[in-house]
């Protein structure tokens, strides 16, 4: 892997800039986190089932993909580093809200100020990593920074079970979330640089809406959207609806299913890592297709089996090809156009929140209809068409 340490030349000394993006990357996933562990506690305290109470994240999501197009728009206007900070800050009010939240749709409210905060800090931390750090180092930070979301489940999901089976899932909210949304905010305002020095797009009427021109009279570029949408749809019913699985099915304490999703957070953490080198070696949109079809045929499988065990070991290399899927993704998007990198990587948020979105109320429809089995064939559905819209439409202009 290569070196990424002082990336920044003639700006700052870089020390701090990675990890900043690594952490503000950490920060975004304790939402889904706690409700993929804690879903069936939070339904029990509302009175609702399971598939009602996944509704809060899709609810975020659809929230997520309006304001990440606003993102696009005020990316032009404004410093990445401002809308980075300002989504961080979208964090820690959900925290806040969840905790306090006195009904199921209050709680619906403040969970989707954190979809706000997602649909700001994922592409401000790509677009900072394009606009300060040269070609040959941005997979390797990019893998780095999704990185930080794994480790968050890598180390969130044992202290969220014990903070739950201490004091409830309103804990976590408080005692986990708001402080590692806080102490984000603080690295970020210390470790990444402002824009001083780095040519900016000129600022008119005009310019804000010229990159969703290029991107919409971009074939590769839109159909990268298209492919985004599908492959986040399979890889969020995973994660809202995963923990609950191994819950229902084989009566997994939630003190068990933590130290499960650890190994997940695990196993996704080594595939982002491992896509740097793998990019470089056989190419963004290679390594995406074949990650992509892998999750999906995995997904598959894990939620039609009744083995223990077996379900078990292939969740793991689900979110083992999930790492590499979504740092390769992320790479290719982040390269379709380099003159409007912050507008394509807002829009590109808007398309993973639309594709969470559709996974959590497809996820949902199908569990209420057809269970567990019908949530299987569905991931696979959507996974194996995201793979051949990335074969067929998208290029690597790299």
């Amino acid at each position: 892997m290569k070196d990424i340490s002082n990336p920044i030349k003639g700006v700052t000394d870089g020390r701090l800039f990675i990890p900043a993006l690594f952490l503000s990357r950490f920060a975004t996933q304790p939402p889904g986190l706690i409700t993929g562990l804690l879903l069936i506690d939070i339904g029990r305290t509302f009175g609702c089932p399971v598939g009602v109470t996944g509704q809060i994240s899709t609810t975020s999501f659809m929230i997520g993909v309006i304001f990440a197009l606003v993102t696009g728009v005020l990316s032009v206007r404004y410093k990445h580093k401002s809308l980075l900070i300002l989504g961080l800050t979208f964090i820690i009010v959900s925290a806040l809200g969840c905790f306090l939240a006195p009904n199921f749709s209050s709680m619906m409210l403040s969970y989707s100020f954190s979809g706000l905060g997602m649909a700001m800090v994922p592409p401000m931390c790509n677009s900072l990593v394009g606009e300060h750090l040269p070609l040959e180092k941005r997979s390797s930070a990019i893998g780095w920074i999704l990185a930080g979301g794994a480790s968050s489940y890598l180390i969130g999901a044992p202290l969220i079970g014990f903070i739950a089976g201490y004091g409830g899932w309103r804990l976590a909210f408080l005692v986990y979330m708001l402080p590692v949304s806080i102490a984000s905010l603080a690295i970020t305002l210390i470790g990444v640089p402002s824009t001083k020095g780095i040519a900016q797009p000129v600022v008119n009427r005009s310019n804000y809406l010229e990159g969703f021109k290029k991107i919409s009279s971009s074939r590769s570029a839109f159909i990268c959207l298209l492919g985004t949408i599908l492959a986040m749809a399979a890889w969020e019913a995973n994660l809202i609806y995963g923990a609950s699985f191994f819950r229902q099915r084989f009566i997994m304490p939630t003190s068990w299913v933590s130290i499960l999703l650890s190994g997940m957070a695990l196993c996704f953490l080594i595939g982002s890592l491992a896509s740097g080198y793998l990019i470089n070696r056989f190419g963004r949109k290679n390594l995406a297709v074949l990650s992509t079809i892998i999750l999906g045929m995995l997904s598959f499988i894990y939620l039609n089996l009744h083995l223990f065990w077996l379900s078990m070991a292939i969740v793991l290399l689900v979110c083992l090809s999930g790492g590499m899927r979504y740092a390769a993704s992320d790479s290719l998007t982040l390269e379709q156009l380099p003159e409007f990198r912050g507008t394509m990587m807002s829009v590109s948020s808007a398309a993973a929140n639309l594709g969470s979105s559709l996974g959590g109320a497809i996820g949902g429809l199908c569990l209420l209809l057809y269970g567990y089995n019908g949530l299987g064939i569905s991931l696979g559905v959507l996974s194996i068409s995201s793979a051949v819209v990335y074969y067929l439409f998208v290029l690597d202009p790299t």
